[in-house]
């Protein structure tokens, strides 16, 4: 379980990565620069596609198109490099961004939010009719999300706090209830749990900003194994590729520089854990 590295745009935080199935590649961003790039695994090409628009993170449209959510509660879409807008802003959103977000099965979008000025962080959802419900608050960073392998219940990170929450989901209405601790590790001297992934197994794969590592836990929250990398702020995985064996995972600069990050800071790496991933679902935004 040797991680390589695929690609380095020196990311200052290179988050969300995505594996596309109907392109068969690989989408990921450096939220910091607000660029989007692409990876085709066949050719071992890579290459920038967005620049400029503020991004927190995205999910792939079942046409195919990728919906970007940025600052202000801000919701848009991508293809071919044209972007339209879907949601100009959430009230009470302003100055703040989306930061991680999830499609769930019947196409609705969970999306966590920072804090802005004078309010922390958020868990909306964002329903097929463009309807955005806020389901959580108090939040100090919005962060990976996923659903366990029968679909009844679903992970959401708060980094600030070191934690990883279990909540049960309604499929039918998609409400949440019953927070509870799934992890929780201490910030100060065990870095951050970040973004994450489940796998066919059931597993949680969770990048751990300053911790130089992947951690992969079982269903019950127990620690199976961990992946060190050549860098601290390791932020997000996911799985990808024709059989969904690869793993994917990227990683940041942060904002004080490279130096004392490790020599793969901002890069993107890939491996075989020997387990495969769970296709991500579509969202199914009307537009």
């Amino acid at each position: 379980m040797q991680p390589r590295m695929i690609a380095n745009y020196d990311c200052i935080c290179g988050e969300g990565p995505l594996w596309h199935p109907l392109e068969k590649k690989l989408y990921w961003a450096d939220i910091a620069s607000a660029r989007v790039f692409r990876y085709d695994p066949h050719s071992e090409t890579h290459e920038q596609v967005i620049d400029g628009k503020v991004l927190g993170g995205f999910t792939i449209q079942a046409d195919g198109k990728l919906l970007l959510f940025g600052d202000n509660g801000s919701v848009r879409t991508w293809h071919d490099g044209v972007i339209e807008s879907v949601i100009e802003s959430i009230p009470g959103e302003e100055g703040a961004r989306f930061n991680d977000v999830i499609a769930d099965p019947e196409g609705r979008v969970f999306c966590g939010t920072l804090p802005g000025k004078g309010h922390l962080g958020s868990l909306y959802r964002l329903d097929r009719d463009g309807s955005v419900t806020k389901l959580v608050g108090g939040i100090g960073c919005s962060n990976g999300m996923g659903f366990t392998a029968g679909l009844t219940q679903m992970y959401y990170t708060d980094s600030t706090v070191g934690r990883i929450y279990l909540f049960d989901y309604d499929r039918a209405t998609g409400a949440l209830s019953n927070q509870r601790d799934f992890v929780s590790v201490d910030p100060a001297t065990e870095g951050l749990p970040d973004g994450m992934t489940v796998d066919a197994e059931g597993n949680v794969w969770s990048a751990r900003w300053d911790g130089s590592a992947v951690f992969k836990y079982a269903p019950d929250g127990r620690e199976l194994a961990r992946i060190e990398l050549p860098a601290r702020k390791i932020t997000s995985v996911i799985f990808g590729g024709d059989d969904l064996a690869d793993l994917y995972i990227t990683t940041a600069i942060g904002d004080k520089g490279k130096a004392g990050e490790g020599e793969g800071a901002g890069g993107l790496f890939v491996l075989r854990p020997g387990v495969r991933g769970v296709p991500e679902f579509y969202s199914r935004i009307l537009l």
